[in-house]
């Protein structure tokens, strides 16, 4: 089982942003006590998209893959990276600061045939468009909402985390550590960690799960790095939810 891990020396985290991490596990009990919930989750195929993308990018090593991935760079950095937008969900109440130049393929991720009572893709954002060939993890950020009356016997953030780290686990991720207490300003979540090595790269993935107006909602980030996974988390703000 892998350390706490601890903040970077000389890196501040405001405390009106993220609390530091509270370890106190989630008990595997409660995490696994009902097997019904044992199905695939709307979050977790969203995520296994991003994982086949950035594989198909690791993949790519042509003369042409190279020069596109170059010229993305370039643009890149050639603006600034102040310039964030701000996502704003009024019916779960919070917010996210997507970075500078970030691709959002939320409309384009959405399942039609979805029941919007019982699932909703909130935000789904790339730090390079999906089709785009490069050498780094393609970082990410998914956002969804499902109906805990979909999953007999949820009665705590905490219950979704099971069939969640099964089925991540089964794609080749390894979780670091427990599951966990973890607070987004004084909103109390709980939070799951993984890792899977890519060749020289090891992709980070931690997901983090509140219950809201009867939905799970449910925030996974992707990155290649803790720094970066700490970095996209503290974009993340709720607020008091509304009655």
């Amino acid at each position: 089982m892998q350390q706490c891990r601890k903040a970077p020396e000389g890196r501040k985290q405001p405390l009106s942003k993220i609390q530091p991490p509270k370890r106190k596990s989630v008990t595997t009990h409660l995490l696994y006590h009902n097997r019904k919930m044992r199905r695939i989750l709307v979050q977790t195929l969203l995520v296994l998209t991003v994982l086949a993308t950035t594989f198909a990018q690791e993949a790519g090593s042509s003369s042409k893959s190279k020069r596109t991935t170059e010229q993305h760079a370039t643009h890149h950095t050639s603006q600034s990276t102040t310039a964030e937008t701000l996502y704003r969900n009024p019916e779960f109440s919070f917010t996210y600061k997507i970075p500078y130049a970030w691709v959002d393929r939320t409309q384009q991720m959405q399942d039609e045939s979805a029941d919007p009572t019982k699932s909703k893709l909130l935000l789904a954002i790339f730090e390079r468009p999906p089709e785009v060939t490069g050498d780094t993890v393609n970082s990410a950020v998914i956002i969804t909402a499902e109906s805990a009356a979909t999953y007999p016997g949820l009665r705590t953030a905490a219950d979704y985390l099971g069939p969640l780290t099964e089925l991540t686990t089964s794609k080749g991720f390894k979780p670091a550590g427990d599951p966990y207490e973890f607070s987004v300003g004084t909103t109390p979540l709980v939070r799951a960690d993984f890792l899977k090595e890519l060749g020289k790269l090891t992709m980070h993935q931690s997901s983090l799960v509140l219950l809201r107006k009867g939905f799970v909602v449910s925030v996974t980030f992707i990155a290649g790095s803790d720094d970066e996974l700490d970095e996209l988390i503290e974009k993340l703000s709720f607020g008091a939810p509304k009655s």
